[in-house]
């Protein structure tokens, strides 16, 4: 069984953390001595500093005298009287490295045992502070190091923090609850919004070709604007930071009166996750309507509302319904082609429209087999998200006719959402559409082959209903205990899960409703992610359980 470690050696490890996000700027003395204290090895790639990743520097690289900071002579005589032990696995007995910053190196080798963990605290604490790291050739700035370059402590601080990442794995991460005394595997399933750009998108975004978007210069815009407006099959389109710019935008442009009504789901996300925007900015008069299980509207209940207001002097006019496809409350469900072709019919009968919250329409489409614009011909406008199943770090897309994108242009820029070289976003939006097929399916697969074997395991805390997973959602009901207390399980790794399983897996959840969390399978997690899921899960289950 690996070795717990103690509290002490995880009370180094925070007296590294809180000093990295606390100070900007240090010597590379301190760094040196922070390291040392906290055993950390400090390599020329990690840390610019010259010392070789070792416990601690070899002797010719540590200074004759203090460090060249001021106050090191009261600096000197703290380090100098402070040691870090360092023990090594296996027979080997426990060897003393001293720190840097000693006017004697060898009056240290015997100065006894460490004093105190917060030795490298104290040592900066004790120096003067600076209001922020030197700006490099500033006049009066401090250089990091006598005959150093000046601006050089913030990078090797970082480096130190780099240096120390592989080692301290979950330790660093908020919340990790590791004691297993091995580098967690962190698999997040929050949500697909916490994927990261591959090289394939990186390199895309290096070598954009960019102009001024706002001028409708941006040649990579222009590009990802006309291929999307003939993937959704609309007249144009619009690029736009967010997905939840893109819905108000589309409901401003359809409700121009002050007061008019948009009916929606309660738990869609435009009504509950983008602040009542179309209150406060649009001043248009939500009225949400209760959700079915699929994610749809009851036909009869919003036909009955649409009505309401027609020859009415005291109800609101509806002039739009907003429906959300994937539904994300719902767990990931598709509306229905068919519905959406009735709610079309209905809401243009009445001189209502329709607007799709499309954030996950590639979703539905790939789930579905058909081209979004199948989807979306029963729609008056659209919006689609690039940063969530798509991998792109930011943006989104509106699309509508001609006349209602250059009504959305227009609100873009009151809203502050126009934007200039904008190419170097469109370029990774443009590599997510095109492996959006690939990746979005091995998405649902991973997220039916979890929602399976989490039925497998017959689980009377939890449960799931594999017929709902339609695309790459799961929701699992909790019984027994309190949502929030299972995702801290699932996030915790201990000495018995290591020894029993052979891994050291943290899971990463929402708690989604007072009895079930969700679960989002994104590019970033892989079929042997999911794996490690269905182990931690059964792990914990195992650990709850009667």
């Amino acid at each position: 069984m690996p070795k717990v470690p103690k509290q002490a050696e995880l009370e180094k490890y925070t007296v590294v953390r809180e000093t990295v996000e606390k100070y900007t700027a240090v010597s590379k003395n301190e760094v040196a001595a922070i390291a040392l204290i906290c055993r950390l090895p400090l390599s020329p790639q990690r840390a610019s500093s010259g010392f070789p990743a070792t416990a601690s520097p070899p002797r010719s690289s540590l200074p004759a005298r203090g460090p060249c900071i001021a106050g090191s002579r009261s600096i000197s005589r703290d380090v100098a009287r402070t040691t870090t032990p360092i023990v090594q696995r296996g027979p080997a007995r426990a060897r003393a490295y001293p720190p840097l910053c000693s006017a004697n190196y060898n009056s240290q080798r015997a100065a006894g045992p460490a004093r105190s963990r917060s030795a490298a605290t104290e040592v900066l604490q004790r120096r003067p502070r600076s209001s922020g790291p030197p700006l490099p050739g500033r006049r009066g700035g401090r250089s990091s190091c006598r005959g150093g370059e000046p601006g050089a402590a913030p990078a090797m601080l970082h480096g130190l923090a780099r240096a120390a990442a592989p080692g301290l794995g979950a330790l660093w991460a908020r919340g990790s609850g590791s004691r297993a005394g091995v580098p967690a595997h962190v698999v997040d399933l929050r949500s697909d919004t916490v994927t990261r750009p591959g090289p394939a998108m990186r390199r895309a975004m290096a070598e954009a070709v960019v102009g001024d978007d706002d001028y409708g210069e941006d040649p990579t815009v222009r590009e990802l604007q006309e291929k999307a407006a003939e993937l959704l099959g609309v007249e144009r389109t619009l690029f736009v930071p967010s997905n939840t710019m893109a819905n108000l935008i589309s409901v401003m442009c359809h409700c121009r009166r002050r007061g008019s009504q948009l009916l929606l789901g309660q738990e869609c996300h435009l009504h509950v996750y983008e602040q009542g925007g179309v209150a406060q900015i649009a001043g248009v008069h939500s009225h949400p309507l209760p959700d079915l299980p699929h994610g749809t509207l009851d036909l009869a209940e919003l036909k009955r509302m649409i009505t309401r207001g027609h020859g009415s002097p005291y109800h609101p006019v509806c002039e739009l319904i907003c429906l959300e496809n994937t539904h994300n409350s719902s767990g990931g469900r598709i509306l229905p082609i068919d519905y959406l072709r009735q709610v079309h019919v209905l809401a243009g009968t009445y001189g209502a429209r329709v607007h799709l919250d499309g954030a996950r329409l590639m979703n539905a489409a790939v789930a579905l087999a058909v081209p979004p614009a199948r989807i979306v011909e029963h729609c008056d406008s659209v919006s689609l998200c690039f940063s969530k199943g798509l991998g792109a770090p930011v943006g989104a897309l509106v699309g509508g006719p001609k006349d209602f994108i250059e009504e959305a242009w227009r609100l873009r820029k009151a809203l502050g959402g126009g934007m200039r070289q904008a190419g170097v976003l469109a370029a990774a939006a443009l590599v997510g559409l095109a492996d959006a097929e690939e990746t979005l399916l091995r998405d649902h697969r991973n997220a039916q082959r979890f929602a399976k074997g989490l039925q497998e395991l017959a689980s009377p805390i939890c449960s799931v209903d594999p017929s709902t997973v339609e695309t790459n959602m799961v929701m699992v009901r909790v019984d027994g205990l309190p949502p929030e207390e299972l995702c801290r399980h699932l996030q915790t790794v201990s000495a018995d899960e290591v020894a029993q399983t052979g891994h050291a897996v943290r899971v990463l959840l929402f708690p989604w409703s007072e009895q079930s969390v969700r679960a989002v399978w994104h590019r970033d997690v892989s079929a042997q992610d999911t794996e490690l899921v269905l182990g931690k899960w059964k792990f914990v289950l195992r650990q709850l359980g009667p």
